[in-house]
């Protein structure tokens, strides 16, 4: 009786010891947790930079070019805007301190001269990469690639030694029609800006008067050029050189001709150019597109995939191109080039436009 009046006090007290015990390890259990087997603090998400660029050359010239310097920097993010590069100089004008580019890369050079008070002088580790025949005194833009202006001939008409030996000999009455130009493109517009300076006004309107008394065909732009004087439609085309290697075939009758004479008037190589705009505020990153830019990938790419003049020395051009050491180039200042206000004004004066 005595053991049986007991054992409820037994199980109450074993149930108690048996509770202790487990809140116990419950406690040395935890204490024993490492921080790794916690949750892991979330990572801040790497800050990408912004940069936006105004592009006067294509997307389908240079869109490639951009896509892999994008993916070659994941801390940028790009926004090209393209356009003519008139239109975005004149919008950078427009929109002066609240313009969001940070780039300008323009398909004339000229045109980023007009604009030197908005741009930013471009560090020495920049500049000193590129032949320095290619950049202004002020070291406000870089020159990325050239294009010369040169006669496209017939080569079933005419042999090298029967050309014009200047730009001027070119309005001689012997080529009374069988001259091609295209008077309303961009490229001619500058060349005419080239001429008033070096010629003056008087000269240079003196000799277009006798060119439109020669009655070219007239033509939009210049590849429509280059196809005729290989059918023969023309004698003399005046172009920029890259026009025939676009289209040049293994049994093309046309090859471009350059002026022999040393600095004349009609070897100009029209530059393409980059800057960085002085109200950028993300100036690092804008430094890194343009060392990309005149690298030796993207100024090989340039000259063996597009045919242009590369401006870092030591980067050959394309075999079908005559190399700059071979040509007598005009020493003309690229900042006259954007001075086409007046030459259309000259044109259409004299009822070429």
């Amino acid at each position: 009786m005595k053991n049986y009046k007991l054992y409820p006090l037994m199980m109450s007290s074993l149930i108690a010891t048996t509770l202790l015990a487990c809140k116990e390890a419950s406690k040395d259990k935890a204490s024993t947790e490492t921080p790794a087997s916690k949750p892991a603090a979330a990572t801040p998400a790497k800050e990408v930079t912004k940069l936006v660029i105004y592009s006067g050359r294509s997307e389908g010239l240079v869109g490639s070019v951009l896509k892999k310097f994008d993916e070659a920097h994941p801390e940028i993010e790009i926004d090209v805007r393209y356009n003519k590069t008139p239109a975005l100089a004149n919008q950078v004008k427009a929109e002066g301190e609240q313009c969001p580019a940070d780039v300008l890369w323009f398909q004339d050079s000229g045109y980023l001269s007009s604009l030197k008070d908005q741009l930013a002088p471009l560090p020495e580790a920049i500049t000193s990469t590129i032949d320095q025949r290619f950049l202004p005194g002020d070291k406000r833009w870089l020159g990325i690639t050239g294009r010369l202006r040169v006669l496209v001939y017939n080569t079933a008409e005419l042999k090298p030694e029967q050309l014009p030996r200047s730009l001027k000999a070119l309005s001689d009455k012997k080529w009374k029609g069988r001259i091609g130009w295209a008077p309303g493109n961009a490229s001619l517009h500058a060349h005419v800006s080239a001429l008033r300076h070096t010629w003056g006004e008087e000269e240079t309107e003196k000799w277009l008067t006798a060119m439109k008394a020669n009655e070219p065909m007239r033509f939009p732009k210049n590849s429509p050029q280059v196809k005729a004087a290989h059918a023969g439609e023309i004698s003399i085309g005046w172009v920029n050189h890259y026009y025939l290697h676009k289209l040049k075939t293994t049994d093309y009758k046309a090859a471009n001709y350059s002026f022999p004479e040393e600095n004349d008037p009609g070897n100009v190589l029209m530059l393409s150019g980059a800057a960085i705009r002085s109200g950028s505020k993300n100036k690092d990153a804008a430094e890194k597109l343009l060392k990309y830019l005149v690298s030796k990938d993207v100024q090989t790419y340039f000259a063996k995939d597009r045919f242009e003049y590369p401006t870092k020395p030591g980067i050959a051009t394309h075999p079908d191109v005559e190399p700059l050491t071979s040509l007598k180039l005009n020493n003309i200042d690229q900042s006259v080039l954007a001075d086409v206000e007046k030459s259309v004004q000259l044109l259409n004066k004299l009822g070429i436009e």
